[in-house]
């Protein structure tokens, strides 16, 4: 098998480790596509390309996701990581662990940690990557990986459990959810909501977006209630889809661009959260992009004439 073979072989395993520890759809291409000049550039064949590979996109991921940590203290408004579609990788064994790290609650996690201690969990808890393996890939001692580890899991665990709904679970209350939507249904809406529920959009200041999350059900639900029915007669359709592992759906305008995707989290039967992307960097992996302003005026126009 050539280099090219072996790296095409591996590449779904690199981007899901880049993507988890990035959080971006594009970065991570970027960092896959960069092991691959290396690893090709290479004289020497190492001793496990796996290994060899795997640490490479790590430590390229870990300096971009230094620098992006100071772009997103200054990012306008919340921010979220890239939808993500499909995982490319897949284990059959580690099935549950790989669907709740992409989640973007675990995702949103991880923002706690520090580019180590994210790699470390990540190659760790997701992967299962032994402690040898680890400690070569982030260039620290074993037991240096072990205490970051120690310090990742303390961080996570204090953040929001996990979203355990299985998978039918999940779907069921997806499409009542979105049906619901179609028709305005703010009852029917708010049967859906945990009390606490947050509505938060991440328009990076390039698209419209709400000036603060909107928690509580019933403010959740009369503005879900309101505003939909206006898209839809504004045109905009949406085509529900998995996303980052859980239920969502992505917006497309009347000729057919993407407008914005939306995810929700479910737990103990209710939704607890529903986040909305609509900044056009994020989007543009999805397909040709909206332009979300034009679209909110005609959303506006469409809730005018309706009254």
């Amino acid at each position: 098998m050539g280099k090219h073979e072996e790296f095409e072989e591996l590449r779904p395993l690199l981007f899901s480790i880049a993507y988890r520890i990035l959080g971006s759809v594009g970065e991570a291409e970027d960092a896959v596509q960069e092991t691959w000049l290396r690893f090709a550039a290479s004289a020497t064949r190492p001793t496990s390309v796996k290994a060899f590979l795997s640490a490479t996109v790590t430590r390229l991921s870990i300096d971009v996701l230094r620098s992006a940590r100071v772009r997103r203290e200054e990012y306008v408004g919340p921010w979220f990581p890239e939808p993500l579609l499909s995982d490319p990788y897949e284990d059959p064994a580690r099935s549950a662990e790989l669907a709740d790290s992409v989640s973007m609650a675990a995702l949103l996690l991880l923002e706690r940690l520090s580019p180590l201690e994210r790699a470390v969990f990540v190659l760790r808890e997701v992967f299962a990557f032994g402690f040898d393996e680890i400690a070569a890939a982030v260039e620290r001692s074993e037991p240096a990986c072990r205490q970051l580890l120690v310090r990742a899991r303390r961080h996570m665990a204090a953040g929001r459990p996990r979203f355990a709904a299985d998978r039918r679970e999940r779907q069921e209350l997806a499409t009542r959810f979105f049906g619901a939507l179609r028709d305005g249904d703010v009852g029917g809406l708010r049967r859906l909501l945990a009390a606490d529920v947050q509505l938060v959009g991440d328009g990076g200041g390039k698209a419209p977006q709400l000036s603060r999350a909107v928690v509580g059900a019933d403010n959740v639900a009369r503005l879900l209630g309101s505003v939909f029915p206006s898209l839809l007669r504004a045109e905009v359709s949406y085509e529900p889809r998995e996303i980052n592992g859980q239920p969502g759906a992505v917006f497309h305008d009347r000729a057919g661009r993407v407008f914005q995707t939306l995810v929700i989290d479910v737990l103990d039967g209710r939704i607890q959260a529903v986040r909305a992307v609509t900044n056009p960097d994020k989007l543009g992996h999805l397909g040709p992009v909206a332009d979300a302003w034009a679209v909110n005026e005609e959303v506006k126009r469409a809730r005018r004439q309706a009254g």
